[in-house]
């Protein structure tokens, strides 16, 4: 018999399951911690400017020739594309869950490269940007300066330039993202009327700071070969690329008679600015630089959290006096709550369980086994866990809960049969050989029976299937290290520990017992009673299947519950080619708000922002508003819900724009938003008005169901333009004799 050997060999039993305890503690610094398994599809993006080019312009000419080559590249699933106003385009290939996302990255960088010669010389020259990138910003940090001795181009090229790198350096992290990106940049203002006094033209003007502005290797003198006699070798160095005002001002645009030399100054102005004022920032309205951080996929998000923070404290002390940071925006604060209560609720379900054995069993020693025996499932599962590329999150550890109540079950039949047969007159040693023999056989069937049901999860399709694979195998691997227990340790254990009960039982556990008796016969009158009802029974039964079914179908479905995530987001959109000014004042009044609002912490502001495109617009604006932490909203009023709706309400009466608040999406990474998305495809060709005729049609009446609420869309093809007709005059007729 396979126990009878661990019965007499105990230590060999123990053995093995402290082999399984230290590979388990070994594997829980190496679990990877996230609110959710990593279901979130990998993407790769791609990013071109064609500075002045509108939309449709970028959609011709940039965006066709790049989709025509990446359309269909391996383990693809979709791939959509944001082509804007100001020039930009962004194009994001989604890969099925599990690819490899640095081939992917390659495969789609091929492609590209195969499209490049077919797009224009400015956005070749601009360059065309292919990398990994993962859409859950893991924490925004903002830099401010209190006394405003600082302006928001100074700090964003202060985090461009001494904070940027190192955070990029840190595992885990996938990319960070400054708002605003204004790097400093030379801006040269053309004066018309005397570059027309000059006859000069604009292409001749760049064309002369293109030459100018270079950087130029001089060589050396003395350099080998060289005559008899040098002493001396020496690097030659010449003024480079430009760097301030004056040098810029004194570059020659053109040479007359005479000598005569016209420079930059002569027909422009030049100044130190930022590249682009297309996007600010503010962090409880007032000027600030925002560091976005994105994680990397299958990184530990505490972690990654944890090591930002902490290298933010210390390049802090090297900030200048008058600059500050905070972290106003930390989706890890959910996941941490959310990891640490899960963990109280494993070890009051432990205790629990202990405290339900020494009632019913009534002895230490029976109680000891499974006590022992239970850790050993549960810790060795972590080691399997990391074995599979599992994370520890809220699904593993759910299923760590509910296996507690299965991994007990093994040990109490074997402590149970044990000491039925030392009540019978065997010693400890015989009985659980006795016992064993009797009970090794359901043991393995009930484990290969809880398998049947649990391992089929883990061959569901689709991110649905990702999503439950981890809790499912979770619970099957605790319930295989169960069994092993219940075939070598538990026995083991029984045989050595286990002595039969005492014959007078304390004065609180003989009271339980005589409590526990009256239960039992009042349950089986019940019993008796309903056995002679059979039909009412029945009857019951099926009431009680077909309410169930009632409940099914008309309660809510979702993919998801909400959840209070400690933040919620604010969409601004004003009218179309609304300017800046007009989108600053509008966020005044949100600032004001949101600062009286109860409940609300920090938010973080991005004007000029479109959080569901991705893209720079004048009319619109994005915050992120960061609630109070949970144990402060204890009182009702402070309620994710509540507050929810109080911003809705002011923000209703904001005539200017249209501003919704809106919840965060369950499961970071899957959308921007709560709810669902819509892609609208024009597959007949019928152009873009038809399109949003539909478009408009498919909002309105949405909007009038009861179901719905907040149908929105961000695609616009009648924002007010200006055309300018350049009129070419035609080349006179030349006559040849």
């Amino acid at each position: 018999m396979f126990s009878k050997f661990f019965i007499e060999h105990p230590i060999f039993a123990s053995v093995i399951s402290i082999v399984i305890v230290i590979a388990g503690l070994v594997s829980v610094g190496l679990l990877p911690i996230s609110q959710y398994p990593e279901i979130t599809p990998p993407t790769v993006e791609v990013k071109a400017s064609y500075p002045g080019a509108n939309a449709a312009v970028v959609a011709e000419t940039v965006a066709a020739p790049i989709e025509q080559e990446v359309i269909g590249v391996e383990n693809m699933i979709y791939m959509s594309s944001v082509s804007a106003g100001d020039g930009s385009y962004t194009l994001t290939v989604t890969f099925e869950v599990g690819t490899d996302l640095d081939m992917a990255s390659i495969l789609v960088q091929n492609r590209v490269t195969l499209a490049e010669p077919k797009l224009p010389e400015e956005v070749k020259r601009q360059g065309v940007n292919t990398k990994k990138k993962s859409p859950n910003i893991i924490l925004i940090a903002s830099l401010s300066s209190p006394d405003d001795r600082y302006d928001e181009l100074y700090m964003s090229n202060y985090a461009t330039l001494r904070i940027r790198d190192t955070l990029s350096r840190i595992p885990g992290v996938g990319d960070v993202s400054i708002f605003p990106e204004s790097d400093y940049s030379m801006r040269i203002w053309l004066d018309p009327s005397q570059l027309k006094s000059r006859s000069l033209t604009t292409t001749e003007v760049i064309a002369a700071i293109r030459e100018q502005n270079v950087q130029v290797a001089a060589g050396q003198i003395g350099q080998p070969p060289v005559p008899a006699g040098q002493n001396f070798q020496y690097a030659v160095n010449v003024l480079g690329r430009l760097t301030d005002v004056e040098q810029f001002e004194d570059i020659i645009v053109k040479t007359g008679e005479g000598g005569r030399i016209a420079r930059l100054k002569d027909v422009a102005r030049i100044d130190l600015g930022g590249k682009t004022y297309d996007i600010t920032s503010r962090l409880n309205g007032a000027a600030s630089a925002s560091i976005a951080v994105y994680q990397l996929p299958g990184s530990n998000a505490l972690d990654v959290s944890s090591r930002v923070r902490t290298a933010m404290e210390e390049m802090s002390a090297y900030f200048p006096e008058g600059l500050e940071y905070t972290v106003p925006y930390d989706t890890t604060m959910f996941v941490d709550a959310s990891i640490k209560q899960v963990y109280v609720t494993l070890v009051e379900a432990v205790l629990l369980v202990f405290l339900v054995l020494f009632l019913f069993l009534q002895d230490w020693r029976a109680t000891l086994i499974p006590a022992v025996t239970i850790p050993v499932s549960l810790i060795g599962t972590l080691a399997v866990m990391l074995a599979m590329g599992f994370s520890i999150n809220m699904l593993t550890l759910f299923g760590l809960v509910l296996a507690i109540g299965i991994v007990v079950d093994d040990a109490i039949v074997v402590v149970e049969a044990t000491v039925t047969h030392m009540e019978q007159g065997l010693d400890s040693k015989a009985a659980a050989i006795k016992a064993m023999s009797e009970v090794s056989g359901p043991i393995v069937a009930t484990t290969l029976v809880l398998l049947a049901v649990f391992v089929p999860a883990a061959f569901l399709p689709g991110i649905t299937g990702e999503l439950y694979r981890q809790f499912a195998l979770t619970i099957a691997v605790a319930t295989v290290f169960s069994s092993i227990n219940a075939l070598t340790l538990s026995p083991a254990l029984a045989a050595l520990v286990l002595r039969l009960p005492p014959e007078n039982k304390h004065a609180f556990f003989r009271g339980f017992d005589k409590l526990f008796r009256k239960t039992e016969n009042g349950y089986m009158g019940v019993v008796k009673g309903a056995v002679r009802r059979t039909a009412l029974m029945l009857l019951l039964a099926l009431g009680l299947v077909g309410f169930t079914g009632w409940q099914f179908v008309s309660l809510p479905t979702g993919f998801m519950p909400t959840e209070d995530q400690g933040y919620i987001l604010v969409h601004v959109q004003l009218p179309d080619a609304a300017s800046q000014e007009r989108t600053n004042e509008v966020l005044d009044k949100i600032d004001a708000i949101l600062k009286q609002t109860a409940g609300v912490a920090d938010w973080v502001t991005f004007g000029g922002f479109n959080l569901i495109d991705g893209t720079a617009a004048s009319n619109n604006a994005v915050v992120f508003a960061t609630l109070a932490p949970w144990e402060d909203r204890a009182e009702p009023e402070l309620q994710q819900e509540v507050i929810l709706a109080k911003m809705q309400r002011q923000f209703s009466q904001i005539q200017e724009s249209i501003v919704y608040a809106f919840l965060p999406p369950a499961i970071s990474g899957l959308g921007v938003a709560g709810g669902f998305q819509i892609q609208i495809e024009d597959r007949g060709g019928i152009g873009l008005d038809e399109l949003n005729a539909m478009v408009r049609e498919i909002i309105q009446d949405g909007n009038a169901q009861t179901g719905l609420t907040g149908l929105n869309t961000t695609f616009r093809i009648d924002v007010p333009q200006l055309f300018a007709e350049v009129i070419v005059p035609r080349p006179r007729r030349s006559v040849f004799p």
